[in-house]
């Protein structure tokens, strides 16, 4: 359903940094949770973000206080927010103490949780609560309530929601943020549900806190702005406990696209985000994961490459540009002579009908067994299928690697680069660090620098044998530029040096075709 006429404006609420911090295994630093709110408040421009529970550590008291500290000093210190519990002054105090202006008090929105794991009476849980908001708010906290649990209370027992919200509607509660804690309602339930509060409260200001179980986040969202509500959670990444929370760059997506809704986030900084939240959490984002997964721009089948070709006819509006990306076209056995233009063009090639048919055929026997293909690997293809030297300027001839435990690693190596012969030896923290200062020695008279890695991943077949072929993935920052090279070998050492010599033949090639050419010493000069 698209809505038409004038945009609503919805309040994205990020809790990437509290209730995305409860993801197995996830502990955030001071100085990760510091740049990650920045990065979210003053670049991704969300409108509010929960950054921490109270009372947890000193270490988080320290992490929430410099964040609010550097909020304050940006006007943005209203829109920092901790979670709280009903416990009178202990969380208002520390909240307080960390420089916080707000606190989105826990409270329980089920019946069974109020009695069971509180064992209290609604009466006497609610006077819990007031007691506690009375505090903060005469302390000159702002305060909005959790009703944990209250989808599973909404479908048992209405009549506990609703006396609860009676009592507290006129407490001086701002938000109130309805949780489906276990991610157990479908579309239609908060929809239902929704509606139903928003009519029998229409002056209150509801918050919709979505969990992931059913894998139905994005569409519940989707069905509370329907519904009416002001604002909805979400976390980079789906991070959050069991099968996470809402995806912020979904959710975003969806409701601008599909609901005509007015958000204030600046789409260009969804991936970068995202790719920060990958590295402070250590949980890599699946390939597929809409918006930020590395493959979902990518077109696999040729004929989707040529319909692109002629006319864009595969583009639809959700398109790359919009989060800083671009369209890339896989190369392998669907492949078809429109993927391997477009990845042509990309590089900057050109070849003759004949040499591109030479070059398909060979890409697709490659697909065919199946090896990864990326489009760095295209011009050592073109290298091999024309038997052109242009990207053979630098080749192993012989390695020997020495490791031993509690021993550093030491290589001996025998390398060509253009012609001429060279050894060298080094040793290092392991066979592939030896390596490469051992080409480091070569490479240095030419005034060549390896470019700084990024990124080193190493993986085998799925269900492969200990004798499996291994395939490193190396990222490279090459002048600003983030490129990958690919190296297969049965050793795992030898992969990542064969992606080492990729990325060197590259930048030599480079050189070379600008006439930034340095001349090599003679082997005979003395060359190590």
């Amino acid at each position: 359903m698209i809505m038409r006429g004038t945009p609503r404006k919805v309040q994205l609420m990020d809790t990437t940094l509290r209730d995305g911090e409860q993801t197995q295994g996830v502990s955030y630093s001071p100085e990760e949770k510091v740049n990650l709110a920045k990065a979210l408040l003053q670049q991704l421009c969300v409108d509010r973000i929960e950054v921490a529970s109270a009372r947890v550590s000193e270490g988080e008291k320290a992490a929430v206080s410099n964040i609010i500290q550097w909020a304050r000093e940006h006007g943005l210190g209203d829109r920092i927010e901790v979670l709280g519990f009903v416990d009178y002054n202990k969380s208002v105090d520390w909240i307080q103490q960390t420089g916080g202006q707000v606190v989105n008090l826990l409270t329980k929105g089920s019946e069974k949780h109020c009695h069971e794991q509180l064992n209290k009476t609604l009466d006497q849980h609610v006077c819990e609560i007031r007691r506690t908001v009375d505090y903060a708010l005469a302390h000159n906290l702002q305060v909005n309530a959790y009703l944990e649990d209250w989808s599973n209370g909404y479908r048992d027992s209405r009549d506990y929601v609703f006396n609860m919200m009676d009592q507290l509607t006129n407490s001086g509660i701002r938000h109130f943020m309805l949780p489906d804690t276990l991610g157990v309602m479908s579309p239609e339930e908060v929809f239902d549900s929704f509606s139903d509060m928003s009519e029998r409260y229409p002056d209150q200001l509801f918050d919709f806190h979505p969990h992931n179980d059913y894998g139905l986040a994005t569409a519940n969202v989707m069905a509370a702005v329907r519904a009416g509500v002001s604002s909805v959670h979400c976390t980079v990444n789906c991070m959050g406990e069991r099968a996470g929370n809402a995806s912020l760059a979904e959710i975003a997506v969806v409701l601008r696209d599909k609901l005509a809704v007015d958000l204030s986030i600046d789409e260009s900084y969804i991936v970068q985000l995202s790719n920060m939240v990958e590295s402070f959490s250590g949980k890599r984002v699946p390939a597929n994961a809409p918006i930020v997964g590395a493959d979902v721009f990518t077109q696999t089948a040729g004929i989707h490459a040529d319909g692109d070709h002629k006319g864009g006819l595969y583009k639809t509006r959700l398109c790359p540009e919009r989060f800083s990306r671009s369209h890339t076209y896989a190369l392998g056995k669907m492949s078809g002579k429109a993927s391997l233009a477009k990845n042509l063009e990309a590089l900057g090639l050109s070849l003759s009908e004949e040499n591109q048919q030479k070059v398909l055929a060979r890409i697709v026997k490659l697909g065919d067994s199946k090896a990864t293909i990326t489009p760095e690997d295209l011009p050592f293809i073109i290298a091999d299928v024309l038997e052109s030297k242009n990207y053979h300027h630098i080749k192993l001839l012989n390695c020997s690697v020495t490791s031993g435990l509690n021993l550093k690693s030491t290589v001996s190596i025998s390398i060509e680069v253009d012609g001429e012969t060279y050894q060298a030896a080094g040793s290092g923290n392991g066979g592939f660090d030896a390596f490469m200062n051992a080409l480091n020695a070569v490479m240095a008279p030419m005034e060549y620098v390896l470019p700084a890695l990024l990124d080193y991943e190493v993986r085998i077949p799925r269900g492969g044998n200990t004798n499996a072929l291994t395939e490193c993935v190396i990222t490279w920052s090459c002048d600003g530029q983030e490129t990958k090279t690919r190296g297969v070998h049965s050793n795992q050492v030898f992969a990542g040096i064969l992606a080492t010599l990729r990325v060197v033949n590259l930048q030599l090639h480079e050189r070379a075709a600008t006439g930034q050419v340095v001349s090599m010493p003679s082997a005979s000069d003395g060359q190590a």
